[in-house]
């Protein structure tokens, strides 16, 4: 049986690819040129298309699910905040930390700190994630 604790952590990297972009945009209808159309988003501070941020937080949320906490996880809430941009093609490197365990009487709570970072160390995606972790 395994017992969570803070301090312990898990990580693991995605490259974002066309076609994650595609499906987000057919899933959500989030069709926004930034993410879609190259030539518009030339025009923009970005230089060309990014991946829409909401890509990496489902990263997040598929990691909590499958690795920490794991299968069972229940997610209550996530704080977050954009840092930079994601660009198609790129590889971000994924991790999840336990900062605090709240014992309650029929569950425990986990606050989860999620940070993602860039092929050059810089962080893109910050945040914490609040869930109830599975009993094992």
């Amino acid at each position: 049986m395994q017992e969570f604790y803070v301090g312990q952590s898990y990580e693991f990297e995605k490259t974002i690819q066309e076609e994650d972009v595609e499906k987000f945009a057919e899933v959500t209808g989030d069709y926004n040129p930034l993410h879609m159309d190259e030539e518009y988003a030339r025009t923009t501070m970005f230089g060309g298309r990014i991946a829409h941020g909401m890509i990496g937080a489902g990263i997040i949320s598929g990691g909590l699910a499958m690795y920490l906490p794991g299968i069972g996880t229940t997610y209550l809430g996530q704080e977050i905040t954009f840092k930079n941009p994601v660009h198609i093609g790129e590889t971000i490197h994924v991790k999840l930390e336990i900062i605090e365990l709240i014992k309650k009487s029929k569950f425990d709570i986990a606050k989860i700190k999620t940070t993602c970072t860039n092929g050059e160390g810089m962080i893109v995606i910050d945040g914490v994630a609040t869930v109830i972790p599975p009993k094992v």
